[in-house]
């Protein structure tokens, strides 16, 4: 599947019961792997001089332009938002091998020898086990992620209890409709849940999109009022991540 198509409507196949035809069958969505990269620029590099700098930022430039043909991209800043991390690169794929191929390649620039990477969730999309009830029409497939949709992404990994594998699927329906009805709430905010498990240190990674901070704030302090909180074992560190080009995330850095 080309990753340049990715974000276009996939239609769904309705079936008539008064049709004689055997149902057709519809194409499985391929399944994406998903990295959340964050970098730090070490600080002997903006002791170089300015020309230097220019040539070191057009080279990993033009790089992440040609990566783009393998892998969907998107690109947020955070200088000024976080200490920990400059920029960050949103990357979809159905391999991981491009993910390691990528990451080669951006090592082997000379802008690469100043990077640390400080923060790196891998993940996989999966189809959520529990039911949306309030919005019963609501395309529930989690196996295709469209994202760069929002000015602003909030990124953080996420590790629940293990009562909560424990409890009954019943109860954990229970409290997923009270989450569910919360979140419904901030429709500016999307969310997009992808996993972890025996891939990564998290089971979850959790990315937010909106236009709107503030409504990301409420929402989330709205949850922890919720009895599914309780389980909650770790949802930190958290990013705040502002969308801009590779250029405007690289120019910030000095």
């Amino acid at each position: 599947m080309s990753l340049e198509n990715e974000g276009k409507e996939i239609p769904s196949v309705r079936l008539s019961t008064k049709s004689t035809e055997e149902p057709k069958q519809q194409t499985p969505i391929k399944r994406q792997f998903v990295n959340f990269t964050f970098y730090r620029i070490r600080p002997e590099w903006r002791l170089l001089d300015k020309e230097t700098r220019k040539q070191n930022k057009e080279e990993f430039q033009e790089l992440i332009e040609t990566q783009r043909k393998s892998l969907l991209q998107h690109y947020y800043s955070l200088v000024g938002l976080k200490r920990s991390a400059d920029f960050m690169i949103w990357r979809i794929g159905y391999s991981l091998e491009s993910f390691q191929e990528t990451t080669a390649q951006i090592n082997s620039t000379f802008l690469g020898k100043y990077l640390e990477i400080t923060e790196s969730f891998l993940s996989l999309t999966k189809r959520s086990m529990y039911i949306d009830k309030f919005n019963p029409e609501h395309d529930e497939d989690r196996l295709h992620v469209i994202p760069g949709k929002a000015d602003y992404l909030f990124v953080y990994p996420f590790v629940k209890t293990r009562d909560w594998y424990m409890s009954d699927q019943t109860t954990r329906q229970e409290m997923m409709d009270d989450h569910i009805r919360v979140g419904m709430k901030y429709r500016s905010v999307k969310l997009h849940t992808t996993y972890s498990f025996g891939l990564d240190d998290q089971e979850f990674v959790v990315a937010f999109e909106t236009n709107e901070p503030s409504d990301f704030l409420d929402l989330v302090e709205e949850l922890r009022f919720t009895k599914a909180s309780k389980f909650t074992l770790r949802d930190t560190p958290m990013y705040t991540c502002r969308q801009r080009t590779i250029k405007e995330c690289l120019d910030a850095l000095g």
